[in-house]
């Protein structure tokens, strides 16, 4: 199989070569959709543009537009019985990362800090730099700038 480093360029065995597509959503359950729709409403700084069961009736959700047209979504499952809150020491997800720059760190940490949403600072490592915080469900988030 051909992959090069830095790139989203494939060739599944021998195929022809292909990009690899972008995210275009991310999902993430929440325990109180209320809460956490609120929650991001003011993290975004805008509404959802999708509020609405899912046609199978297996899930409702609540959809964010951000820039670059990424989808962000909120789902809560009917019958759902978990008590327990989001631990990235678990198999599946650790975080979600959004992209901005560095100039663009300080901006996003004062935002935070405007919205009492509690933070680590901003961190930099050799692959770039961020602030971690959570939502209300113990999400990890975190604004990333790769280096320049």
């Amino acid at each position: 199989m051909r992959t090069r480093l830095g790139s989203s360029t494939v060739d599944p065995e021998g195929g022809p070569v292909v990009s690899f597509p972008a995210l275009a959503h991310v999902a993430v359950t929440v325990s109180d959709l209320a809460a956490s729709t609120a929650w991001y409403t003011r993290l975004f700084g805008t509404s959802p543009v999708l509020d609405e069961d899912e046609e199978s009736g297996t899930f409702h959700h609540t959809v964010f537009a951000l820039d670059g047209g990424m989808l962000f979504g909120l789902h809560v499952h009917p019958g759902a019985t978990s008590t327990s809150t989001f631990d990235e020491r678990q198999v599946g997800l650790d975080h979600i990362a959004f992209g901005c720059t560095p100039n663009d760190l300080p901006k996003w940490r004062d935002r935070l800090d405007s919205l009492g949403i509690a933070h680590g600072g901003i961190k930099t490592a050799r692959y770039g730099s961020g602030i971690s915080f959570r939502d209300p469900d113990n999400i990890a988030l975190e604004f990333f700038a790769p280096p320049d």
